[in-house]
């Protein structure tokens, strides 16, 4: 049977019964059976709470700078499914998407009772490191979906595994502490292999997994470190590399620590490879040319428009410290949420930053996704004194934004990948 791409998406998430399951076996049995091709000659794995698709967008633009055939698997999207899988920063087009799924399709067995069933996640790892592996990519970025040890991408063994940093997300998955999410996320490093944290105080857990598997550990703040100034930022390693960087374009205060970790990566990859000069050359193009949307990302208008796909506790931090450097003015949070997040959390944390919030139910969007009732119940308990009003949908919250939003103000839509994709594609349209 023909598919386009569409029609293939709708089939996967019809193909398991459920949309998340973690375990490499099932995956791994299907990779082996395509002839288990390694993506590239170079891997790194990316994994944290937050900063995940930053820093796989910072590694991707360093390496390509570095005059290196680069391949980039990332998600969730926010417009095409396309984006999740690039080349050299172009997107995957749909015909090589399509022939990646029918050889996953034939591996996997579909036409036997006991075919292997795949999620909609795992199809997508298998498409991306197949087409890696066929385009000679040579070198891979994975960005880890969720947790890290028994995600999809782990079935490739990282020659440089990353984690950004952990916080409390997805708990049912993953414990119920950062210790426990730790360990999870320790588990894509590999014996003998760099394992490089952006975090300077990780949590012990993951410490502690990563000394049991051996891994070469380098932290943030220790090992490499970042120091600020007024015309730019350096990068230091223990080993003596120091590099007078300009600052990345990406907005937040964060961005500065997952440029770090993404150089710190660059540099323990490229070895002997990349002279100093070189390094430098290559930190300072990707740094210069790297785009990454829905970063707080700037749309414009009067008020302007800032999106974000900031969706847990640690993000919503991220957020107020943004917005603490910014200009004075009233803040008009557009706002959905998961019905699986701490969306408690996330609004104490912003607190009475946000002048007025409006509300956007998800419910329509995705069966994942939290009424709005249920949002503003939240919202009322947390911050009793916060105004507020509420929407069926994210456009409806975003016309009522722009209408409310005060002169010298702004608006901040976050929440969600699925309000950030609403706020992008109304903007466009």
């Amino acid at each position: 049977m023909t598919r386009n791409l569409a029609e293939w998406l709708a089939y996967q998430e019809r193909v398991n019964v459920h949309s998340i399951e973690l375990g490499l076996d099932r995956v791994r049995e299907v990779w082996q059976r395509m002839g288990a091709p390694r993506p590239a000659p170079r891997v790194v794995t990316v994994a944290g709470t937050n900063g995940k698709g930053s820093t796989v967008a910072l590694l991707e633009a360093m390496f390509t700078a570095a005059g290196l055939r680069t391949g980039a698997f990332t998600s969730p999207h926010l417009l095409t499914y396309n984006e999740r899988i690039r080349i050299d920063g172009t997107l995957a087009a749909d015909a090589a998407l399509i022939a990646a799924f029918e050889r996953i399709e034939a591996a996997r067995g579909a036409a036997l009772d006991d075919a292997v069933p795949l999620t909609y996640f795992e199809f997508g790892t298998l498409a991306a490191l197949d087409l890696f592996a066929r385009a000679g990519v040579e070198v891979a970025v994975l960005e880890v979906g969720l947790g890290g040890r028994l995600d999809a991408v782990n079935i490739i063994d990282a020659d440089v595994a990353v984690i950004t940093t952990v916080d409390l997300d997805h708990m049912e998955w993953l414990g119920p502490d950062r210790d426990s999410i730790g360990r999870e996320k320790a588990g894509i490093a590999r014996r003998g292999r760099p394992a490089i944290l952006g975090e300077p105080d990780p949590p012990a857990g993951l410490l502690a997994a990563l000394a049991e598997c051996g891994a070469q550990v380098e932290r943030a703040g220790s090992d490499f470190s970042v120091e600020r100034h007024q015309d730019g930022w350096r990068w230091r390693h223990r080993d003596g590399t120091a590099m007078e960087l300009p600052d990345p374009p990406l907005a937040a205060p964060v961005q500065f620590a997952n440029a770090a970790v993404a150089i710190a990566a660059l540099h323990v990859l490229g070895g002997g490879a990349l002279a100093p000069s070189a390094l430098f050359a290559a930190a300072s193009a990707g740094l210069h040319e790297v785009r990454i949307a829905a970063r707080l990302q700037t749309l414009g208008g009067e008020p302007p428009l800032v999106v974000d796909v900031g969706h847990n506790p640690q993000a919503a931090r991220a957020l107020a410290e943004w917005l603490d450097t910014q200009p004075p003015g009233g803040v008009h949070a557009v706002y959905g949420a998961l019905a699986d997040k701490d969306v408690a959390g996330v609004i104490a944390a912003l607190g009475t930053r946000i002048e007025h919030w409006h509300l956007a139910g998800l419910d329509q969007a995705t069966p994942r996704g939290l009424a709005v009732t249920a949002l503003a119940a939240t919202l009322r308990e947390t911050l009793p004194q916060a105004r507020f009003d509420v929407h069926a949908d994210v456009p409806a919250a975003l016309a009522a934004a722009r209408q409310a939003a005060p002169p010298g103000g702004r608006i901040l839509a976050f929440g969600s990948f699925f309000v950030a994709s609403a706020v992008i594609a109304e903007q466009a349209s």
